[in-house]
């Protein structure tokens, strides 16, 4: 496992060759060699990169699960959807809790962005790694984007 140290705590990555297969929060650091992903997690995490470009393989998951992570790598850097909304584009208005256990089996979170999924009126609701990081997340992306919006 890669680790890549991070303003969210170290992030373990989880690579076959150059396809990513796994990200994990909470990761212990130690040197690591470098990777195409955990070069462009520094990018992002430093404001530079807001779409990766890493191969990416989403393992395991029902295919409900799948659909929804199908969906979450859709959201636009900067933006956000809610559960609902994922739930009513997948034909189930009623399945938001469902989605939201499908982002929270994400394996490859940050890189394919659950943090960009919130709750009703933007309320700000469950992630796997933790509140408080799926905060600075979107902090990091609102900040970038108004930067490159208004220079």
């Amino acid at each position: 496992m890669l680790v890549v140290d991070s303003p969210i705590g170290p992030l373990g990555v989880v690579t076959e060759g150059e396809t990513v297969v796994g990200v994990r929060f909470g990761a212990r650091l130690r040197p690591t060699a470098e990777h195409p992903a955990t070069e462009q997690l520094r990018a992002y995490f430093a404001g530079e990169l807001t779409d990766f470009t890493v191969p990416v393989e989403m393992r395991g998951g029902s295919e409900f699960e799948r659909a929804v992570w199908g969906e979450i790598a859709k959201i636009p850097y900067g933006e956000m959807i809610t559960y609902g909304a994922i739930a009513t584009a997948l034909g189930d208005p009623g399945a938001a809790r469902a989605v939201g256990t499908a982002c929270n089996h994400n394996p490859v979170p940050v890189i394919v962005p659950c943090h960009r999924v919130v709750g009703a009126g933007g309320k700000m609701v469950g992630f796997g790694g933790g509140l408080d990081r799926k905060r600075k997340l979107l902090e990091l992306e609102a900040r970038v984007s108004l930067t490159r919006l208004w220079g």
